[in-house]
């Protein structure tokens, strides 16, 4: 078995061939609403290097355009159309499979906006008696967990809609401590459907592929290149994250490759854990900070 010093040895041999990036944002680039000490250079740094980067977050109860003025007033510059998030891979994926047809988003309202332009049923159309919709997804509604839309949900899911949940995270770091996440609701109506829901935010193959789709965008129109030329491989994108199952282990399940750092939730406890595990293995690198992996791929 790989060692962990040795994870952390040649950083730089280990992200040779890698050409774009993929960062989580808790505990990579922001901890409990705080800078990481390095993290605006580092993106700097990328910028200088024209290696393109988004930023993929399971977050999801605001969209992509609060989620950037939110980084902004934080001191990150990072625009919309730079970030994957788990709302706006459920928005893509929902609009290739469901273009036309109703669908019941249960997420915060400001998530929503990543749905403009679709046909979306609200709380009270969806609780009509009746009432079917072609997907039903399911996200950090925050208040919008009420029992009326918990149950119109399982109604709708009952009635033959597809099941869609943005991520299954079971809970976050937040100011005020550790929080329950939308993967409870997600297994309760699992658990009454008796059938899975399809997820599209990590660690799913549907969203590491949304992020590459993204970033081949971000190559295409930064070298004036198309097609296939200007197309990443999945080996060549790195997921820089620090959490060993939804970034980690995802991405490398995806093709991609992972990158843990240690400013963040995990340490070597759920690293051991996650290497030993049976279908697991250990990271691609280990670093202590989106730093150091900035610096070894631009130095």
């Amino acid at each position: 078995m790989t060692t962990l010093p040795s994870l952390e040895s040649d950083l730089r041999r280990r992200l040779t061939g890698v050409r774009g990036l993929l960062l989580d944002m808790d505990g990579v680039l922001v901890l409990r609403n705080a800078l990481i000490a390095g993290a605006v250079e580092a993106l700097a740094a990328l910028d200088a290097a024209s290696i393109p980067y988004l930023l993929a977050t399971n977050t999801s109860i605001v969209g992509r355009g609060t989620l950037s003025l939110e980084l902004s007033r934080a001191g990150l510059s990072i625009p919309a159309d730079r970030i994957v998030s788990a709302a706006s891979a459920a928005a893509a994926y929902t609009g290739r499979q469901f273009a036309g047809r109703p669908i019941y988003v249960l997420v915060a309202p400001d998530a929503r906006a990543e749905f403009d332009g679709r046909l979306l049923l609200s709380h009270d159309e969806a609780a009509q008696p009746g009432a079917r919709a072609a997907a039903v997804v399911v996200g950090d509604a925050g208040d919008e967990f009420t029992p009326r839309n918990v149950q119109t949900a399982f109604t709708l899911l009952r009635g033959g809609a597809r099941f869609v949940a943005m991520h299954k995270n079971r809970w976050w770091l937040t100011p005020a401590g550790v929080m329950l996440d939308s993967g409870a609701y997600v297994a309760a109506l699992e658990f009454g459907m008796q059938r899975r829901a399809l997820v599209t935010g990590k660690p799913s193959r549907v969203f590491f592929g949304e992020g590459l789709r993204l970033l081949d965008a971000m190559l295409g129109a930064g070298s004036g290149a198309a097609g296939p030329a200007a197309r990443l491989a999945p080996a060549e994108v790195a997921m820089v994250g620090d959490d060993l199952w939804n970034d980690i282990r995802g991405a490398q399940k995806a093709g991609l490759r992972g990158v843990f750092v240690r400013s963040g939730k995990h340490g070597d406890v759920e690293l051991t854990r996650a290497a030993s595990e049976r279908g697991g293995g250990p990271p691609d690198a280990v670093a202590p900070s989106i730093v150091e992996v900035v610096a070894a791929l631009t130095g």
